[in-house]
């Protein structure tokens, strides 16, 4: 186990099979850089940031990994391991190269205008993207994403690919307490595609993808005062499914956006 507390540097980790590295930060200086590297089964990354606009880039290449909040309650924080700071940037990215068990990442956002960027079974196209490129053959699917935003200006972009495996996608998205979040899915490749939205917030932007092969299944809650916009698309000559549930109490009435077929 490696304890991480970081201020002001840079941190660059290499662990192989079953590794945890536990990051925690807290007290009052920002503008952190943290690149951490995990090649190989069964790796840890546990996080809660405090600060403000710190960078953080987290790299899992493997089988059964996982990116997640910090299971207890860390010294000056209301809350156990979570994003509490503000214009902070995360960056992930994880592969399946076994095909055994699937890699998962969760988070829980208390803080404003943070991104969240996600990449599982793919890769940013260079250091300054924010969409996933290729995926490699060898990549067997089977990624979990979990996120819990109550919060304001969050921007969250996940995407999920397969190679030749077949294991299934899942999402979860959960906004409750905060306005103006933007939440962008694309779940594409071989396997079953899942989404859970629901969305307590108002002023916020949805997007969804899902395609290719597998079934496709969306279940979207959508409340709130204000006009909350829904892009829906489903493509593919599989089973393709969506619930939804919308309260729309503007009087300029809400958008909503549903497309399905090949």
């Amino acid at each position: 186990m490696l304890i991480i507390a970081l201020l002001f540097i840079s941190l660059t980790s290499v662990a192989y099979a079953d590794n945890s590295v536990y990051i925690e930060q807290i007290g009052t200086s920002d503008d952190t850089i943290i690149n951490i590297t995990q090649d190989g089964d069964d790796n840890t990354v546990n996080l809660s940031m405090d600060h403000d606009d710190n960078e953080l880039e987290i790299i899992q290449e493997g089988n059964n990994n996982t990116v997640s909040w910090v299971s207890y309650w860390g010294s000056g924080k209301s809350w156990g391991g979570d994003i509490d700071g503000t214009n902070n940037t995360l960056k992930l990215e994880q592969y399946n190269t076994t095909g055994t068990d699937s890699n998962t990442i969760g988070f829980h956002i208390p803080g404003d205008n943070n991104t969240l960027q996600v990449c599982q079974g793919a890769t940013f196209a260079d250091s300054s993207s924010t969409s996933c490129a290729g995926t490699s053959s060898s990549e067997y699917g089977g990624h979990t994403a979990n996120i819990d935003i109550h919060a304001d200006d969050n921007t969250i972009k996940i995407g999920q690919q397969t190679g030749t495996g077949n294991a299934d996608h899942y999402v979860q998205l959960y906004t409750y307490g905060g306005d103006n979040n933007d939440m962008f899915v694309k779940q594409n490749g071989n396997g079953n595609k899942t989404l859970h939205m629901t969305v307590y917030t108002d002023n916020g932007e949805q997007s969804v993808i899902q395609k290719d092969s597998g079934a496709h299944e969306a279940y979207i809650t959508l409340s709130g005062s204000y006009g909350t916009d829904l892009d829906l698309k489903q493509q593919g000559s599989t089973n393709q499914s969506y619930t939804l549930s919308q309260n729309c109490q503007t009087s300029g009435g809400c958008s909503v956006s549903v497309t399905q077929g090949n």
